[in-house]
């Protein structure tokens, strides 16, 4: 069990260095499945990592907490954010950040694509 898991890690850390050097279009990099979120993670490190999600439409995120700050921009489609109690519409370009620690979810208004940096103290 715990060989296959490392092949995998292996595979997936091979995967992200295919992306080294090279113009990437973030959004193209994940691709919608029906009823379903999928991700891809592009870069993972101890300090942070960038991950690739996109939502199906009325797919979504329930409400969580994290331990650090993540930005999030949206790379198509649109979605409805909560962050505290506030309620925030976002389209395509538009970035907010996720405070630490504070309660926050997503759901998609149309199928939408995102990305998500997280950045760890």
């Amino acid at each position: 069990m715990a060989e296959f898991s490392l092949d995998k890690m292996e595979k997936s850390d091979k995967m992200r260095d295919e992306l080294k050097g090279k113009i990437i279009r973030l959004k193209e990099l994940v691709q919608y499945q029906g009823g379903t979120v999928a991700s891809r993670m592009i870069i993972s490190r101890k300090n942070g990592s960038v991950t690739i999600f996109c939502f199906d439409e009325s797919e979504g995120l329930s409400e969580h907490t994290a331990p650090f700050d993540a930005l999030v921009t949206i790379l198509d489609g649109e979605c409805e954010v909560w962050i505290a109690g506030g309620t925030f519409q976002m389209n395509e370009g538009d970035s907010i950040i996720f405070p630490a620690n504070i309660p926050h979810a997503l759901s998609a208004i149309t199928k939408f694509k995102m990305s998500l940096i997280m950045i760890k103290e």
